[in-house]
Parts: structure tokens; sequence; C-alpha cells
């Protein structure tokens, strides 16, 4: 059986998460033997994305791929100002990656943009993008279950083109981790070349303009320094660039990254340079 990674904006919700967790188990073959686990995303399909992507990357590095569906929900609506029947919401899709991966959920905002790349197949499957406002638990769990267990033949899937994922541009806020370290989505290949190690920068992140050292990791310069860095999330030889600030956490205001910008959210725009 197929282990299942719930990336979703109500995984911090304990109640949520169980009562997902009791429907996807109600409909597998053998539920003894399920393996499911929650990752809390925000309303930010931008998050959600840097999560998805994040999950596979650590995935296809030291796990098993083939034995791994993602079921992911973020779907905020974004765009829509006025009421909606029977709580409609985005495009059911499944993607498969080229490494065995499954993902499922809905095609909202940029929730698979990050692993755009790494797509092999999309499929569409009708009939869940409305009719039940919880539907996380009512209707996606059954798909969820089906690739658990190695049931996806059974469904009625049309396979359709990548292209209506879009494309993310700009740079943004992929995450925030427990210590405050503000995860970018700008990659270190596009840092070099354009800048050396120790060089200020200037960055600007929630209304808040700041000179940031680049440096080679977040130890890199000295305790208290607000630093720019290649960080531990990403490819390998190409990861995601992180600001945040070293600390010691004995120091009487031991700010990072998000006290540093006033407290940004996952999502929100980062700009680079003297235009920022």
């Amino acid at each position: 059986m197929r282990k299942l990674i719930a990336v979703a904006d109500w995984g911090a919700d304990s109640l949520t998460c169980q009562e997902v967790r009791i429907a996807i188990e109600g409909y597998l073959k053998d539920p003894s033997k399920s393996n499911i686990s929650f990752v809390s995303s925000t309303p930010s399909t931008i998050h959600t994305g840097f999560i998805i992507n994040q999950v596979c990357e650590t995935e296809e590095r030291y796990g098993r791929p083939l034995e791994t569906v993602v079921y992911q929900n973020t779907d905020p609506r974004i765009g829509q100002t006025e009421a909606v029947e029977q709580a409609k919401g985005a495009e059911f899709i499944i993607v498969s990656l080229y490494s065995g991966i499954y993902i499922c959920g809905p095609n909202a905002g940029f929730n698979y943009s990050l692993v755009k790349a790494k797509i092999a197949k999309v499929y569409r499957y009708e009939g869940m993008d409305k009719g039940r406002q919880f539907r996380s638990r009512d209707l996606f769990t059954r798909i969820g279950a089906y690739f658990m267990d190695s049931l996806e033949q059974e469904l009625d899937l049309e396979e359709i083109g990548s292209d209506i994922i879009p494309v993310l541009s700009g740079w943004h806020i992929g995450h925030i981790d427990n210590y405050g370290n503000i995860k970018t989505t700008i990659t270190h290949e596009e840092f070099k070349g354009k800048y050396e190690y120790g060089d200020e920068v200037l960055v600007k992140i929630n209304k808040v303009t700041k000179k940031v050292k680049y440096v080679s990791n977040l130890f890199g310069s000295k305790p208290g320094d607000l630093v720019i860095y290649p960080g531990s999330s990403g490819k390998p030889d190409n990861p995601y660039l992180e600001i945040s600030v070293w600390r010691h956490f004995d120091e009487e205001s031991p700010t990072t990254g998000l006290a540093e910008f006033n407290t940004p959210r996952p999502g929100q725009g980062v700009k680079i340079g003297q235009n920022s």
C-alpha cells in the first residue's frame, strides 16, 4: 500500500485531520496498513505549492517515490467575488511525476506550479469541484484511498495537457519555518554572477526594505547580522535562498527574518536590488 502525505491549509486543525483520516481509511481495503501524515499549509497556494515541491524533492532524494501519494487541498477561491453554489471550487486534477509520485487535489492558483517541470502526465477527474462544503473529507478522500490501494485504473480519468497549470512568475516567500527563517522562491543560480559573498543586497518584503548580507550559509557572518544565503530547500545543487538572522536565542530580543520584515506571510512578494 502506498503512503499518503496530506498538504492542506486545514492541516493544523486536529479535528479536520482526524476526520480526513477516518474517511480515507473507510475506503481502504485494509486500513490497518494505512500510513497517512499531515503537513500544514496556509490559504496561500504559493505556500502549498512550495511545500508540495519540497516534500517531493525529499521523497525523491531519500524516500520511496513509487510508493507515495500527495493529497493536497488549498482552494481560497481567489478571484471569486460573488456567491457560489454548492461550494464550487477549483477543478480536481491528478498529476503523476516522472519519479512516480502521484499528487491529487484542486488545481487552484499555484498549487502545482513548482512541480510543473517534474510532471509526466495530468488527469482530470470530473465531479469533484462542487457539491459539499468539506470536499476534502466528503469527496477527495475516496480518490486518495484508490491511489493508496493502487486502484487508479478503476477511476475514469481523462488525460489533459499541463498547460492548465500556471507558471509562477516573480519571487515570493515560499515558507517560513518555526525559527522565523524566510524561505524564498529565489534559486541560488539567480544570484550567481550578480552578487558575491559578502555583498550587501537590498531586499524588500512586506513594505519593509533592508540591507541584507549575501553569505554562504546562515552562520556565514556574525550573530545578529541579517543575511541571505542558499538554504535547505529546493534542489541540492540549486537551493532556494533563505533570509534570516543567526541567533543564539539567549539575546534579549532574538529577532529573525520574520520579525525583521514585520511578520510577513507565505506567498508575499520578494524584491531584490535598487528597484526594491
